[in-house]
């Protein structure tokens, strides 16, 4: 297939190899122009091009344009301008992380206009050029059913780690709550190793305790993986600040879980937590302190 990449971020840039390694034609454009004439040097099946007017001339139709810039503005206006220089039958893709809502928004809006939305929630990183990407795929049959060559190039596996979950914005949505999930379990593995490390009469070694829970255990994951390879370079953390931030597809998922009445303490407690992270001196915290030694005399450590 041929199709355009749009935003050759660390995601983006990465797709787009995969893509290109793969037999297919990607027509690459981004905001900084550099970046997709590097590409195009890089990879012998990447034309770079430097307007989204260029990506209409360069593609035969009918059309493929991937986006894949930062959710909210950037994701509106990219869209908008695809929108004025595709034709009716292309296909506009958001890879992105966007609000599952927008993207129901935006699929109507495009539709007036003969063009397919299709959204796809991809999971991955830094790691999908040679892992592959984990796609979570929301738009209509006929418009997703002819992206099944990318999807498949793009994926683990042909038949592993992508799938058509539902209609415009079920892509997001599912990705939103999976994301909302990898804040608890980021969260608990904090947590317990922090514990560990809070029990200095054993002296335990959190690297290699990570090595053996790899292994066999019920609580092996990529994310324990990756916190193996972080402990392995530096037990102490000692160049990282205690200061974790949030992309908001953890607040989309509180607050969907708010909206339908479904209890999520533990993803509702993730997020809270990374907002305690960017508190130097918590006035709560400080405020508990007050109450303690107001009520039973406890004392109080002096700032």
């Amino acid at each position: 297939m041929e199709l355009a990449m749009i935003g050759l971020g660390k995601m983006g840039a990465n797709m787009a190899r995969r893509l290109a390694r793969g037999g297919h034609r990607v027509v690459a454009y981004n905001r900084s122009p550099a970046r997709a004439r590097e590409l195009a040097a890089e990879e012998s099946n990447v034309v770079a091009v430097e307007s989204l007017e260029e990506i209409a001339t360069v593609l035969s139709p009918p059309r493929t344009a991937w986006v894949m810039v930062p959710a909210g503005e950037a994701t509106e206006q990219t869209i908008d301008g695809l929108s004025q220089v595709l034709s009716p039958g292309d296909t506009i893709i958001d890879g992105g992380n966007s609000n599952y809502q927008d993207t129901m928004r935006r699929a109507d809006k495009v539709a007036s206009k003969g063009l397919h939305m299709v959204d796809v929630g991809t999971s991955g990183g830094v790691w999908g050029l040679a892992e592959g990407y984990s796609m979570l795929v929301g738009g209509e049959d006929e418009s997703v059913a002819p992206l099944r060559p990318i999807l498949e190039t793009l994926a683990p596996a042909a038949d592993q780690g992508w799938g058509h979950v539902g209609p415009a914005g079920a892509g997001h949505f599912v990705k939103m709550v999976h994301n909302g999930i990898e804040y608890g379990l980021m969260q608990a593995y904090a947590e317990g190793f922090e514990i560990m490390k809070a029990k200095e009469t054993f002296g335990l070694d959190l690297s290699q305790i990570a090595e053996i829970w790899r292994y066999g255990s019920v609580v092996r994951s990529w994310l324990l993986d990756l916190t193996a390879a972080a402990l392995a370079e530096d037990q102490e953390l000692a160049d990282i600040a205690g200061w974790v931030a949030d992309s908001g597809e953890g607040r989309w998922t509180v607050a969907e879980a708010i909206a339908q009445d479904v209890p999520a303490p533990v993803i509702t407690m993730s997020l809270l937590m990374r907002f305690v992270s960017r508190q130097d001196d918590s006035y709560a915290a400080k405020l508990l302190a007050a109450m303690r030694n107001q009520f039973g005399g406890h004392a109080v450590k002096a700032s």
